[in-house]
């Protein structure tokens, strides 16, 4: 663990001792480093349970991939960010880098922590950076209420949470999750226990009906803050929520039916007001809300397919919108506008372009074979095997995300130009690599897919 630890420390110093003119490229090339060296622990991923095991600290089949996912995503948050940035006060730009460093530190220290206590600070410690991310370097002033709805949804919904970590340490003495099945019998079993637990998770994910920070939180970050929210932050409460139901159940099984129906009905919602949707960025933070409300669905079933899928769509989820909201930037930096009607016709301009945006459209409404579609048919069943009528949301969800995903592409990619957009910057090398290194991860994990779905083994 701390072969990724004290690298990413490390970075710190670099940021701040650098030259300014050569300020980008050494962390830029550092990150990189830093993310090839946690592919190596893909090869001690088994079905043995932790590796890598600390006496705070480890991995597991579950941990692993979302850690790799952290690491991967710093580069490339740096690499979106530098035009971003360029008319930025030297300090600024060394600030905000380290923000996104600090940010991969309580990330990978929350997914590898084997203490629940030790989860619930570095869970609560990520609010930090990214509310000082969204609220100093938003596009608009309203950015700060962005910040405010972040800030009080998360606090509020973390409260409980906090408060039934203790009284379960106060009747079993420890928080471990690697004991967990020593202690199990000794914690008490009770519904508003087992909200209390969930209901910081169902918020992080977002719940649908709990979701209502997320849009103002995407819209209003900068490119760095919308990629690291919608690829990671959002996926620690599905996190959270896999390993809390291991150690706290509800006595009521019916418990978990009225989040099931508001996840799957959530599905059906913000694909219709994806449908409706004039701006870009908004359009993708809703996209987001459905595809959490599918994880919720799939976990809350608390079986192992549930688990799986659940952990499929979270890293192929997280790969495509942070693609997406790349690709929105992109836009936004040569017609400085997001919405839709009046960025059409692109395709004309850009046709390289379109062919990344029609990758990534396909990947959102999960086409065969990618991941995206492994984890959606992986929860699909699960859910209409736990209950038949599922089907009815999860299908009309499927054929509601095909018809937004593609409505998206069609209103920014064809069509004729606007007579508003008489020249544009050409796209540069950098911006291409930016976006094939998103789509190169989700074709290698169709080669080998066991990587992502091996801890219902």
């Amino acid at each position: 663990m701390m072969k990724i630890l004290t690298p990413t420390l490390m970075l710190i110093p670099l940021t701040w001792l650098s030259s300014f003119s050569h300020l980008w490229r050494p962390t830029l090339s550092y990150s990189f480093i830093i993310s090839t060296l946690s592919l190596t622990w893909i090869k001690n991923m088994s079905e043995t349970g932790w590796t890598s095991l600390g006496l705070y600290m480890a991995t597991d089949t579950l941990s692993t991939p979302l850690i790799i996912l952290t690491c991967w995503l710093l580069p490339l948050m740096i690499l979106a960010s530098q035009d971003h940035m360029k008319t930025e006060s030297q300090t600024r730009q060394r600030l905000y880098i380290t923000l996104l460093i600090f940010l991969q530190l309580f990330l990978i220290s929350a997914f590898s922590s084997t203490e629940l206590i030790m989860f619930y600070i570095m869970f609560e410690a990520t609010l930090i950076p990214t509310l000082m991310i969204i609220t100093r370097w938003g596009n608009q002033l309203e950015r700060l209420s962005a910040g405010t709805y972040l800030l009080f949804y998360t606090l509020i919904s973390s409260l409980p949470l906090l408060v039934a970590l203790l009284m379960i340490q106060t009747n079993t003495g420890s928080l471990s999750l690697t004991s967990a099945q020593f202690y199990f019998s000794l914690i008490p079993q009770h519904n508003f226990l087992w909200l209390a637990c969930f209901l910081a998770f169902l918020v992080k994910m977002p719940l649908y009906g709990l979701h209502l920070w997320l849009p103002k939180a995407h819209v209003e970050a900068p490119i760095a803050g919308s990629m690291i929210l919608a690829a990671v932050l959002l996926k620690l409460g599905g996190y959270g929520m896999t390993r809390i139901s291991t150690i706290v159940d509800p006595i009521s099984k019916n418990m978990t039916y009225p989040f099931i129906t508001l996840a799957l009905w959530g599905v059906i919602m913000t694909g219709l007001v994806c449908l409706q949707q004039m701006d870009l960025k908004s359009l993708i933070a809703y996209s987001s809300v459905g595809h959490m409300g599918l994880v919720v669905g799939g976990v809350l079933t608390q079986t192992s397919w549930g688990y799986s899928g659940a952990l499929i769509l979270m890293i192929a989820h997280g790969l495509t919108s942070s693609a997406l909201f790349c690709l929105a930037n992109i836009n936004y930096e040569r017609t400085h506008s997001r919405i839709m009607y009046l960025t059409r016709g692109l395709q004309i301009i850009f046709p390289l372009m379109a062919i990344w945006w029609l990758s990534f459209t396909l990947a959102n409404l999960a086409l065969p074979p990618l991941p995206n579609m492994m984890g959606e048919l992986t929860i699909i069943v699960c859910m209409f095997n736990w209950s038949w009528w599922t089907i009815i949301f999860t299908g009309l969800g499927t054929l509601i995300t095909a018809a937004y995903s593609l409505h998206m592409f069609t209103t920014t990619q064809r069509g004729a130009l606007p007579p508003h957009i008489t020249s544009l910057t050409p796209m540069n090398i950098k911006e291409h690599l930016l976006i094939i290194l998103h789509l190169l991860p989700l074709l290698l994990l169709i080669l080998k897919p066991e990587i992502i779905t091996c801890w219902s083994s």
